[in-house]
């Protein structure tokens, strides 16, 4: 048990790291091969930070975990904003930009309403996946095409990039670096799902309330750095971005490629509760953006509250 609990601290360890070399070596090569900045941010930067989701959802789904692998993705939303999202809020009000408002946060909750529609017939099969995949793959289209468009979105893009790589070593040393990420990513991803099993087991707990807690704030942990950080530094529409952005990517990319790879049931408490609530959490997000376009600290003692309150439910 306790050898459990040490190794998937270890796995949450490995993970974190592994996903921050595997996102600077990267964006450092993409300079290397002078690729612009906004490119860079909204492909490797945003799938970097998504990256432990999508590893632990592969293995948990090899594994026959599948409800790690969903509640992974759904706990993952939910902390994103009522854990992340509200830390962020609570160390530096949160100014949110009309285009965000009237774009990234409906498309979020539109990918959301589209995952619920989808899995209403209690099965995520392959063509569900497909589907998803293609919604990831328009997404990264539209935000090339608004960035390039919009100089402000490009700025904070720019701003982004410069702020993780800089071309400072050699393109084979990013290299061994991007790999050593890639592997750590890989080696925690196993460690936390396969000691995440052990524990459920032992203490008689759901694969699916491990994943939906546990294992989703740990994946959680490079949006969770970066969007704390962003927001210290006044970097708000980053910190914001960070997050919106994760949740599309989990629910398009993450679950899309793993039903790709191994379709799956949804049970339908899953679907009458924790679907419901990661919706609310989105919908609420719009709504208290559209007040005075800011997230206060008030705000993010809500959305923590909140967060509290799902933990709660979920246990």
């Amino acid at each position: 048990m306790f050898l459990s609990i040490f190794l998937f601290i270890a796995g949450i360890v490995i993970l974190y790291f592994g996903a921050i070399w595997t996102v600077k070596g990267s964006s450092n090569i993409a300079i290397f091969l002078g690729i612009r900045p906004i490119i860079i941010g909204l492909t490797i930067v945003s799938i970097g930070t998504s990256l432990p989701e999508l590893v632990v959802s592969v293995v948990a789904a090899i594994n026959k975990s599948k409800d790690i692998a969903l509640g992974n993705i759904i706990g993952s939303n939910i902390a994103n904003i009522g854990l992340v999202l509200a830390l962020s809020a609570i160390i530096k009000p949160l100014k949110i930009s009309a285009s965000t408002i009237k774009k990234e946060i409906p498309i979020m909750i539109g990918v959301s309403v589209l995952l619920y529609v989808l899995a209403m017939d209690k099965n995520i099969n392959r063509m569900d996946g497909i589907i998803l995949f293609i919604g990831i793959v328009l997404f990264i289209i539209y935000c090339i095409f608004d960035a390039k468009h919009s100089h402000e979105s490009g700025e904070s893009i720019a701003g982004d990039v410069e702020s993780i790589g800089k071309k400072e070593y050699s393109i084979s040393y990013e290299l061994l670096i991007t790999s050593a990420g890639l592997i750590g990513i890989v080696l925690g991803a196993k460690l936390m799902v396969d000691s995440a099993i052990l524990v459920a087991r032992t203490l008689g707990l759901s694969e699916l309330f491990i994943g939906m807690t546990i294992v989703a704030v740990g994946t959680s942990l490079p949006e969770l750095a970066t969007s704390m950080v962003a927001a210290y530094k006044g970097k708000v529409e980053i910190s914001v971005g960070n997050v919106i952005g994760s949740n599309i990517f989990n629910i398009c990319m993450v679950i899309g490629l793993v039903s790709i790879i191994s379709p799956f049931t949804v049970d339908q408490l899953i679907l009458n509760r924790e679907f419901l609530i990661m919706l609310a959490f989105s919908i609420l997000l719009l709504l208290l953006a559209m007040h005075k376009m800011t997230l206060t600290r008030t705000k993010g003692v809500l959305f923590f509250l909140g967060y509290g309150w799902f933990i709660w439910v979920t246990i």
